[in-house]
């Protein structure tokens, strides 16, 4: 969210920022809510006046008691009890206006960094760089799911009778591999000096509208019903919110946290063939980091959460890219973003597997996250990266991984996590 002081002196830059994103709908927002801060303003001095004045008349009033006149004294009286019913009325005013100035300012994009390619959605995204070479196989490489029932790893069936679509039952081999992953990943941020953290699964509705916009908030998440509670869609927002409404020591930044959830999501819209199996579903597991930092290192910090997740796929022998988000692809909070994408020797592609993401100081701002500075008192600024989320990292691995005899090789930074073996063999 966007100061509201930024706003009301740079109007025409908040306008552009808003045409970048392609979200011309949301112009006429940025005259609305200049105009209901005016009279929020107005509104709040008229009532500041009036408090002043009340003040300085209920003064008087003693002393005219005491000099005997009355008659003044009632007049004053009254005159006091007029001006309370207005200030009763401006109370109420100021505040339908700045709950509605509010509102608007919600949904007003963050300011995207110079740096950000424009483009309309995720078509127009552009490549940074590649890691490692992608390698297609002489040999044909199945649909994830097939190489899982290979291994007797999976269970789709069973699931869908249980939960319905979008769920899973990972079993023996699989099941184990995909643990090992989040036990190698959480090691290996505890290594790079990030804290370690198992955050609750679950969120008030402040926290939730303080870490996202209302347009992902409906995509993603499940509210409890008769409960003000959200299951999380990612391990992000709790640990974000983990400081909501707290003042921090400068000292004390940056703050660096690697968590372990479950993670819930809706997944609405159309599910096309390659989002199958495990690919897009509606509960998994990840292991995520977050940083909460001094405006002057968020961009350092940036670059350092997406080497993370580039250096973890690698050491697993998996190719990855990255790629930067244009304009029209970033969430309204967000200033700037890039994907880490695997390659798949299957598709012959590359595909998503984890987005690194600065916000800025909107979560902070919202959250009213603050640091006692040494010369003043700030916002500072948060992101957020995907260290590994297991069900499409196992896509990854499974297909860079395979044999033509139907094995998986067991990466040597794995293979602590998987009782030391090196290959897995299938029973079918």
């Amino acid at each position: 969210m966007l100061d509201i002081k930024f706003l009301r002196s740079n109007p025409e830059i908040v306008k552009e920022n808003i045409r970048k994103k392609f979200q011309d709908r949301k112009l006429p927002l940025v005259d609305e809510v200049i105009e209901l801060d005016r009279q929020s303003r107005a509104a709040q001095q008229e009532a500041s006046d009036l408090r002043a004045s009340r003040n300085k008349i209920s003064k008087s009033i003693g002393g005219l008691m005491a000099q005997g006149r009355k008659e003044e004294a009632e007049e004053m009286k009254k005159k006091v009890a007029e001006q309370a019913d207005r200030l009763a009325e401006l109370e109420k005013l100021e505040a339908e206006l700045q709950e509605k100035v509010t509102k608007i300012m919600m949904v007003i994009p963050n300011i995207i960094d110079p740096s950000v390619p424009i483009g309309k959605d995720d078509s127009e995204n552009v490549e940074v760089q590649k890691y490692g070479e992608p390698a297609v196989p002489d040999f044909e490489i199945p649909y994830h799911t097939d190489i899982m029932e290979r291994f007797n790893g999976i269970d789709l069936d069973s699931a869908r009778r249980v939960a319905g679509n979008g769920f899973y039952y990972l079993m023996g081999d699989i099941a184990r591999l995909h643990s090992a992953v989040i036990s190698y990943a959480r090691d290996f941020m505890i290594d790079r000096g990030f804290t370690y953290c198992v955050p609750p699964f679950m969120i008030r509705s402040n926290v939730v509208t303080g870490v996202m916009s209302f347009d992902e908030m409906d995509a993603m998440m499940y509210k409890i019903e008769g409960e003000d509670l959200y299951l999380i869609g990612t391990s992000e927002h709790s640990m974000i919110g983990k400081f909501i409404d707290t003042i921090l020591d400068e000292k004390n930044l940056p703050q660096t946290l690697t968590s372990y959830s479950p993670c819930f999501r809706k997944e609405k819209g159309a599910h096309g063939l390659e989002e199958r199996g495990v690919y897009r579903i509606h509960q998994f597991e990840k292991q995520e980091m977050i940083v909460v930092c001094k405006p002057e290192d968020s961009m350092i910090w940036f670059d350092k959460l997406w080497q993370n997740t580039v250096d973890l796929f690698r050491s697993l022998d998996i190719p990855v890219r990255t790629l930067e988000c244009c304009s029209g692809d970033l969430a309204d909070l967000k200033v700037k973003s890039v994907d880490v994408e695997a390659w798949s020797p299957r598709q012959k592609k590359y595909f998503e597997v984890g987005s690194c993401s600065n916000l800025g100081d909107a979560q902070a701002r919202r959250l009213k996250i603050r640091v006692n500075g040494e010369n003043s008192r700030y916002l500072p600024h948060t992101l957020n990266n995907t260290v590994v989320a297991p069900p499409r990292m196992l896509i990854a691995f499974l297909e860079n991984n395979l044999n033509a005899d139907g094995s998986v090789n067991v990466p040597v930074a794995l293979r602590p996590y998987m009782g030391g073996k090196e290959k897995l063999i299938p029973v079918k």
